[in-house]
């Protein structure tokens, strides 16, 4: 009897470590970041329908850096947004009143998908010029479906001349 409670005892005693060790249960990956950058050549031959008038011989680029949180699987759990715009050729003293992402394929005009946050104070006083925005909220899905078809997208600045869009161009990764 006693050489069974003293197994019982050692079993026991083993079950116990095995559920204390850390090699039972797998530490999770870290959570990790990565910057993924989109571009888009803005023309107003672009925009549906094309444009024409004052604003017809702008031009510009766009360079969104996406910021993204991922876990240890890879999947995005947090996701936002840098903005590099650059235009030219505008008339002299042109306002950007808008810019955005937009959903659709060349061709096709689609609504607005996220929204830079640009509020019609950046003026060109020569009709060229730059803005930058950092920190633009993006949601993990709204990062998700641009990344699986960016061509399926597009960003656009609207003027004053042009509200409805001055200039357009589909996203393309870069890295």
């Amino acid at each position: 009897m006693k050489h069974t409670f003293q197994s019982l005892g050692v079993l026991i005693l083993g079950f116990g470590l095995a559920a204390c060790s850390d090699s039972a249960s797998p530490m999770a990956p870290s959570p990790t970041t990565a910057a993924v950058k989109l571009t888009a050549t803005l023309m107003p031959a672009n925009e549906v329908p094309p444009v024409t008038g004052s604003d017809a011989g702008g031009s510009g680029t766009a360079t969104l850096t996406f910021n993204l949180t991922k876990d240890g699987t890879g999947a995005t759990t947090a996701a936002s947004l840098d903005l590099s715009l650059t235009v030219t050729g505008f008339p002299a003293g042109t306002t950007l009143t808008n810019a955005h992402i937009h959903s659709a394929s060349a061709g096709a005009n689609g609504g607005v998908f996220v929204d830079f946050g640009v509020s019609g104070n950046d003026t060109f006083p020569s009709g060229a010029g730059s803005l930058s925005k950092t920190g633009i909220a993006l949601t993990v899905d709204q990062a998700n479906a641009i990344f699986a078809n960016p061509s399926g997208f597009y960003v656009n600045v609207h003027t004053g001349n042009n509200p409805g869009g001055a200039a357009r161009g589909q996203l393309t990764r870069v890295q």
